[in-house]
This record gives structure tokens, sequence and C-alpha cells, in this order.
């Protein structure tokens, strides 16, 4: 039986600025794992972009693509499609801003353009962007991401009831399906697991763990966090390079 559930954030969070996640902080799971304590990733990200890290973790419980696809030990336990007649009035209405547009699902993903924005963000995602604007046609789509600075409320406006729209880094908009977050993700995983009732933390850093932070019973900040995301927090702990989620487990007796 478990004791107690944290929740990690990757970008900005269990990452460092090189998207690599510490010896450190591996060594700090490891004895979470060992005091009964279930570690599970609750990212932005999608599976394919982050298998490396649960290999080196050894963590085979994620919500990914902010709520849009969750797993448990490695099984899936629910998946959302974002419906083609909603993904096709996003891709007018983007065209119409002048802004890309990328499609994913839990395997894979694909842009319907490229420019000097998806350039950057793949760059650093360490990702081989691929063009296929019609892509969404015979595959699902979990998740997209619309590729602009700053049309958060032109899109949310316009999207209201039909698409969450959340602003995950500088240059893009985590987009799912109406009302799914990191929180519904963890939700449907604490319900379907039988984990409800367990004392539970999440790390983050960004405003998509704002949500995250309402769910769990102790949310910590990271110190290089948005201001959002510290003021939302019980505990902020130090920045991703300087052993914050270290501070931040024994902050809270987790570990030693």
């Amino acid at each position: 039986m478990y004791k107690g559930i944290v929740f990690f954030d990757l970008d900005g969070t269990l990452f460092d600025d090189d998207k690599n996640v510490s010896q450190q902080n591996i060594d700090a799971i490891q004895e979470l794992k060992r005091n009964d304590i279930l570690p599970i990733i609750s990212t932005g990200r999608n599976i394919f972009e982050i298998q490396y890290v649960l290999d080196e973790t050894k963590i085979d419980s994620i919500v990914s693509a902010n709520g849009s696809y969750v797993q448990y030990e490695g099984k899936k336990l629910d998946a959302e499609v974002i419906p083609t007649s909603v993904i096709e009035d996003t891709l007018e209405f983007a065209r119409r801003q002048g802004d890309a547009v990328a499609f994913y699902n839990n395997k894979e993903f694909r842009l319907t353009e490229e420019n000097d924005m998806t350039i950057e963000n793949y760059k650093l995602l360490r990702l081989d962007a691929k063009v296929e604007p019609k892509w969404y046609l015979k595959h699902d789509v979990n998740f997209m991401c619309v590729f602009n600075t700053n049309k958060d409320k032109r899109y949310q406006d316009k999207f209201e009831g039909v698409l969450s729209l959340v602003r995950n880094n500088p240059r893009c908009m985590d987009t799912m399906n109406w009302g799914v977050s990191k929180q519904t993700g963890i939700q449907t995983l604490m319900k379907d697991e039988q984990l409800a009732g367990l004392p539970s933390y999440a790390f983050g850093d960004q405003l998509n763990d704002l949500q995250m932070f309402a769910e769990v019973d102790h949310p910590v900040s990271m110190g290089n966090g948005h201001e959002k995301a510290k003021a939302a927090a019980e505990y902020v702990t130090a920045d991703n390079m300087h052993g914050g989620i270290v501070q931040g487990l024994q902050h809270y007796g987790l570990i030693k």
C-alpha cells in the first residue's frame, strides 16, 4: 500500500535547463519508492516525447498532454480525442491569425507548417518536427499546440466551451478538449486506481500547473516558477537547477 503520491511536472521542474533529469533527482525518486510513495509524471508533454525520462526514473504512471492521456503502471486509463470538426474550426481560425498548429497523440505528432517559432520550439525540445497538414484525418488527436506569443484571450474567447487553451511556454498554447487539464487527469487516475485519500503533493512551475495545484493537498512551486504558481503554492522550494526537488521533498519529510 502506498503512503502518498507525488506529481512531478517536467520542464522547469524535474528537468534541468538542458531537459535532463539530474542524478540527484533520480536518486530522490528511487528513495520515494523505497518509502512507499508513488511518483507520477504530470506534464504538458506527450508520452513519446519523454520515454527516456520514464526509462531513467523507472516511473510508469503519467498524466500526459495536460490530462489528455493518462496511464497507470504502463496501462492506458483514459485518452481524450478532439473531434475532427473542432480541429478544422481551430485550423481555420489559426489560418486567419497566421498561426501554425501541431497535432499530437501519445505516439507521434505533426505540424500544419513550419516557421521560426516551431523551429525554435522543437529544437529546444529535441524533437524532429514533420509537416503534414492533413495528418489529423487519419489519426486520433488527443492534444494540440497553437503557436503564437500573445493571442491567449483571442483563442480562449473563440473556443470557450469547446477547447481549453493554456500557455505552456512563450511560443505556444497547449490545447485540449474543454475542461481537460492536469487536474482532471489526476482525478481520473486517483478514481480509477483507488488512490483517493492518500496525501498528495505536486511540484510545478507554470500556469498549466495551477489546476494541478488545486487538486493536491500540498502544492510546491519551484523557485524559478511563474509568480502565479508561487502564489498558489503551499511551499516555494529552490529552483530547478539548485536542488529544488530534493529540498521540497525533504521539507515534507518524504525523503531524508
